[in-house]
């Protein structure tokens, strides 16, 4: 490789290889070139104007951590297995999302293809990874990383990314992976000393926006999609997940997420491979996965689809009694029932949370259920809880038939339902906010703002578990053990048979919103898929349901059956019929 980088503001830029220092030369558009080969394992960093030695903006390893060099990494040696792997449809598909570092206790990504064949069992289609990007330290949720290209030394780097993919797809198991590209981690962010990198005119919650719209941005641009081909490309990655898309300030007339969702298309045509890409976004506004107009004509972004954080919550609410903070508008006795026929309970809706109508409506003619991704439990609703507790955890303790219950919710709905690892068999161990930062102040700074953060709800700061401590870290790793133990085992045994269950019955994940009834008061909900009609009793009594057809297909209490149309369906239970 004949390293090349973006600099369109330095005067002198030199490479750095082996100690000894290769001027290179300016090119067009700001970019710089030299004639220094570097072999693969060679480690290289940049120096602008004679300054410190900086790694480059595309390199896809650091193996010293965000404040050393690139090391190259021959990408196109790999020898693939996966000729013959054309993709998984999103369409039908169940989502499993799980945090490399905390899902077996070694933590890499070659630990976690041993437990492929779990994930197979289970059912899932997709495994979704949380953030891979370089982060300080050793341990951390993955959302602060500095280097969008490249991936985490402790997890292995790309290439254990590339067998873990590998690996994956001789399973029959696609791989999602989740990109940040709103903002980059404090620690070791050395990218706007390189280029034009970040707008001052937009900051996000988490640190400066990305240049998508002003000066030299088209560059930048070209950096984020570039990014989104190399995983898709060089390490056959089935789809992204674009983190908090909310947060990609983009006045241009063409948007940053139309523009990669058309160069995904014609990746997929030129491969002949499914893929696709999800967005993370709180906008309630589904142009987002509506598709693209031709020529000319303004349509949707044409995002294959998208997070709908508003079933979780009704879910959420129904299941706990919940209704604090954003939970608050989802105590409303309809909120159930309507994401169960649309994605968004706020439509155009008022939202008490944000102290105005939020959302705009779903046409159930023209965007299909599938679109959007739902989920029970996912990364950030437990982890940015101050404990970081589970539905069954310590402090929810949801008992395991109301877990049966909002799985059977979720597994029967028209939506692209997603698990969070370990939730398929309750485990009782929690998922928290864990960090490993290495600069002092920034490492403090953290934990005293998540203490601070939670101690202005009413929690005493002493429980808010310290992010910097390694056994915050230790206590959010998975325990392979429970799956063993009842009542574990009979909730996986529940879970997988509802996936089965889904498959098997096209009525199940029948896309179609305008073919969902659903009826629901009093804790009681009766929901007609097509053929097959779901009955979820989430109260402490019995509930004798009439004119009820077929036979019992699944039910979470043994031994129930239709007697002349009638069936009791116990206290917190659920039952499929077809």
């Amino acid at each position: 490789m004949t390293p090349a980088i973006w600099a369109p503001r330095a005067g002198t830029v030199e490479l750095v290889l082996d100690g000894a220092r290769h001027p290179l030369r300016r090119g067009d558009g700001g970019w710089w070139h030299g004639d220094v080969e570097v072999a693969d394992g060679d480690r290289y960093a940049f120096s602008l104007d004679g300054g410190d030695p900086r790694s480059d903006p595309r390199g896809v390893r650091l193996p010293d951590g965000p404040h050393g060099p690139s090391a190259h990494v021959d990408l196109p040696s790999y020898a693939w297995g996966d000729g013959d792997w054309r993709g998984v449809e999103l369409e039908g598909a169940v989502v499993y999302e799980t945090h490399v570092g905390t899902f077996t206790p070694e933590g890499t990504l070659d630990a976690a293809v041993a437990r492929l064949p779990y994930l197979v069992d289970l059912g899932v289609d997709v495994v979704e990874l949380l953030p891979l990007a370089t982060f300080p330290g050793a341990h951390n949720w993955g959302y602060d990383g500095i280097s969008p290209w490249s991936v985490h030394e402790v997890y292995g780097g790309p290439v254990a990314l590339q067998r873990f993919v590998d690996a994956a797809h001789a399973h029959g198991l696609a791989v999602c992976l989740d990109v940040v590209y709103n903002h980059l981690g404090p620690d070791g962010n050395y990218l706007g000393e390189i280029g034009p990198y970040f707008n001052d005119a937009y900051e996000t919650p988490w640190g400066q926006a990305l240049n998508l719209d002003g000066r030299d941005s088209h560059e930048v641009r070209r950096w984020v999609l570039d990014n989104v081909q190399l995983w898709l490309r060089d390490f056959h990655v089935d789809g992204l997940r674009l983190d908090a898309v909310h947060e990609l300030h983009d006045a241009t007339a063409v948007p940053l997420l139309e523009e990669m969702s058309r160069e995904v298309d014609a990746l997929a045509a030129r491969t002949g491979r499914t893929l696709w890409l999800v967005a993370e976004t709180d906008r309630n506004d589904p142009g987002t996965v509506t598709p693209r107009g031709s020529g000319d004509a303004v349509a949707g972004l044409g995002v294959h689809a998208q997070w709908s954080d508003d079933v979780h919550h009704a879910l959420h609410v129904a299941l706990t009694g919940e209704t604090g903070g954003y939970y608050a508008d989802f105590a409303d006795p309809g909120a159930l029932a309507k994401v169960l026929r649309t994605p968004f309970f706020h439509d155009g809706t008022f939202s008490t949370f944000r102290g105005r109508p939020h959302g705009r409506p779903v046409d159930a003619g023209t965007v299909p259920g599938w679109r959007f991704v739902a989920s029970l439990q996912t990364h950030d609703q437990i982890g940015n809880r101050a404990q970081g507790d589970r539905l069954s955890g310590a402090q929810l303790g949801l008992d395991p038939g109301l877990l049966a219950c909002g799985a059977a919710i979720l597994l029967t709905s028209p939506w692209t339902p997603m698990l969070f690892m370990g939730e398929e068999w309750g485990a009782r161990t929690p998922w928290q906010f864990f960090t490993d930062h290495t600069d002092p102040g920034i490492a403090a700074a953290t934990a005293a703002g998540r203490k601070a953060e939670f101690g202005s709800h009413g929690w005493d700061e002493d429980d808010v578990p310290d992010p910097q401590d390694p056994e915050t870290f230790r206590r959010s790793r998975l325990d392979w053990s429970e799956p063993e133990q009842e009542p574990h085992a009979r909730l996986l045994r529940w879970y997988r048979d509802l996936i089965a269950l889904r498959r098997a019955h096209p009525a199940l994940r029948d896309a179609d919103l305008g073919r969902t009834d659903v009826a629901w008061s009093d804790g009681r909900l009766r929901t007609r898929r097509g053929d097959c009609l779901v009955l979820v009793n989430l109260g402490d009594r019995p509930w004798t349901c009439h004119d009820v057809p077929g036979r019992v297909l699944l039910g979470w209490e043994p031994d129930l059956a239709v007697h002349a149309g009638v069936i009791d369906v116990p206290p917190r239970s659920a039952v499929v019929l077809g």
